[in-house]
């Protein structure tokens, strides 16, 4: 009797687990209804082989997270509550929990542009109300379980019906498969740079797709990046949102000289003496913002006027930003003068389409390029006929450098908080700047007055050659930078509110080209020449980045784990975020695309 009681449980625990596994493959089916709405936000497979990729991955990520879900939430009631109607109703209700939770995570990504965490979790619990429309966050969740409760008896009650059709092995072959080939197409993917493939890496909620480099570190072998595979939302952008007005009265030459690692709080009458006398001369901005931290996101927010978040869109690598067609457009020459590596650095591919580069080899050095760079624009700049844009970019203090057999400046005592090898760096840093002082009293010499010039810095710098530290370093120092502007027949001026590089695209859309558009159709900022309205920076990529608010500056990565400083990068505060703030700045990440 007591042999037949057990075998009789033995039976009812095993029938409760086949059950159990069913309930979670069909779990696994309605997630995979609920996660295609994160499609509608990073768009649908454009070939083949990204649908197949798209079915496989789609197959063996839900129904992996539905038997997770199952194993760590149901099996164990099973063993210790082998009661069926019980277990019935606790399942309806943790799959009801499970998938309104992922229903939660479609809304904030199709929003935010990332998956729930505690950053998100704390946005959007801010941003409820914007978030959940009418009674549908009722309704929903009713008849979620109620479809819940009904599978979940359907199935009981059919289990033997089930079990004798011998589809359990069928099944579990087919989701193994499709969960081992989406992992080696993605390598595949990863080594051959198939952003069709790759740009879907963080769709789906705890994704993490197998890479080239994973794989062969994984098999003892030295894995190297294989190229940019950064998450890629294009198909669903649009830039710019609505076409360009544009009709400029007179056509005024433009000069933008762009110089990487330039600090703004180094600037002074000893170490760049014509360039702060130029300053005091013309129109300075004292508390200017780079978009970034490296040349890729600094360039991008001077060119793009868009935050680095929008960098990694293919859209970029066929789309030149609206700043250099409107001036191609308008009749004008685009001339670019830039160091050989700089010219393959563009996180855009299509960033400088529009010009006629110019490139300088670096074969002994960034400052020896800069010097060419300097002669080549010399020699494009005395033959022009027509108006004219040119970009010119200078190198020498990303490394520090400066010619052989150069003169430079005396060393200063650096600040006491410095490390030895960063009181090096530092004055070697001030030659480098008075080396690039020197080429811009060469650049300027020959410039007409009536001509517009633009200079600033296309990001900051830390004293430091670990690039590593360098890349997460989003202090003042690595990201605020030096801006002024010469106006033809305009008076000197120093503009003390903050401004970025954002706003350089509008100030010269607008009082260069006469576009007449919104700046909200091409860009993230507002005309230089008024306070803007955000009170608030977007600085770095969709990878880590930094908001600069008034009084704190937020740092967050791609996981949304975050940090709160000071305004002066000095202190880390242990508070929470600036909810109303931040959701403004997720907004603006995912304005320009199509929902």
């Amino acid at each position: 009797m007591v042999e037949r009681k057990k075998q009789m449980s033995r039976d009812r625990v095993s029938r409760l687990i086949n059950w159990g596994h069913w309930f979670a493959f069909f779990n696994g089916l309605l997630a995979m209804i609920v996660g295609s709405r994160y499609l509608s936000s990073v768009g649908y497979p454009e070939t083949w082989y990204g649908w197949i990729y798209l079915t496989v991955s789609t197959i063996g990520q839900f129904s992996f997270l539905a038997f997770i879900a199952y194993l760590i939430c149901l099996f164990p009631l099973t063993l210790i509550l082998p009661y069926s109607k019980i277990l019935r109703g606790i399942a309806a209700v943790i799959a009801t929990l499970s998938l309104c939770i992922l229903l939660y995570d479609t809304i904030v990504y199709a929003d935010y542009g990332m998956h729930l965490s505690p950053f998100a979790f704390d946005l959007a619990w801010a941003d409820l109300n914007a978030l959940l429309h009418g009674t549908s966050y009722i309704v929903t969740p009713l008849a979620i379980i109620a479809i819940e409760l009904t599978a979940a008896n359907f199935l009981w009650k059919r289990i033997e019906k089930i079990q004798k059709l011998n589809l359990g092995n069928k099944v579990i072959t087919l989701v193994g498969i499709c969960f081992v080939s989406s992992h080696l197409i993605h390598i595949w993917a990863d080594a051959a740079d198939m952003t069709e493939i790759t740009r879907f890496d963080e769709a789906y909620p705890l994704s993490y797709p197998a890479t080239a480099r994973s794989f062969m570190e994984s098999h003892g072998i030295d894995g190297s990046p294989m190229g940019n595979n950064a998450n890629d939302t294009t198909s669903v952008l649009s830039y710019p949102l609505q076409p360009l007005f544009c009709q400029a009265d007179t056509q005024t030459n433009v000069l933008m000289i762009t110089i990487d690692s330039l600090r703004a709080d180094m600037v002074d009458s000893k170490t760049m003496p014509f360039f702060h006398q130029y300053m005091e001369n013309n129109q300075s901005f004292t508390q200017h913002y780079s978009g970034g931290n490296q040349f890729k996101t600094g360039m991008f927010s001077l060119l793009y006027g868009l935050q680095g978040s929008y960098g990694d869109a293919r859209i970029f690598n066929s789309t030149s930003p609206v700043l250099t067609k409107s001036f191609q457009q308008a009749g004008y020459q685009l001339g670019l003068f830039i160091p050989e590596t700089n010219r393959k650095l563009g996180s855009a591919q299509a960033m400088f389409n529009d010009f006629t580069p110019i490139v300088a080899k670096e074969t002994n050095g960034s400052a020896d390029a800069d010097l060419h760079t300097v002669a080549h624009f010399k020699q494009w700049h005395s033959v022009q006929n027509k108006p004219w844009f040119a970009l010119l970019n200078l190198k020498a203090p990303e490394n520090f450098d400066t010619p052989v057999g150069f003169l430079g400046i005396e060393t200063v005592k650096a600040n006491v908080n410095l490390h030895p090898a960063q009181k090096v760096l530092f004055n070697q840093y001030r030659q480098s700047l008075y080396f690039i002082d020197n080429q811009l009293e060469a650049i300027l010499a020959n410039i007409p007055q009536d001509t517009l010039v633009v200079i600033t810095g296309v990001n900051g710098k830390i004293f430091t050659s670990n690039n590593d530290e360098a890349l997460r370093n989003l202090s003042p120092e690595s990201v605020k930078v030096p801006l002024v502007i010469h106006w033809p027949n305009a008076i000197a001026a120093k503009v003390k509110y903050r401004t970025s590089h954002y706003g350089i695209v509008p100030t010269l859309m607008t009082h260069v080209l006469g576009c007449t558009n919104n700046t909200t159709d091409y860009s993230a900022g507002r005309s230089l020449l008024q306070p803007s309205k955000e009170t608030w920076i977007y600085i770095g990529d969709s990878r880590i980045f930094a908001i600069y608010q008034q009084t704190e500056v937020t740092v967050i990565d791609r996981h949304g784990k975050y940090r709160i400083y000071d305004a002066n990068y000095e202190h880390r505060l242990g508070k929470k975020m600036s909810a109303p703030e931040l959701i403004q700045v997720m907004r603006e990440s995912r304005r320009l695309y199509n929902h």
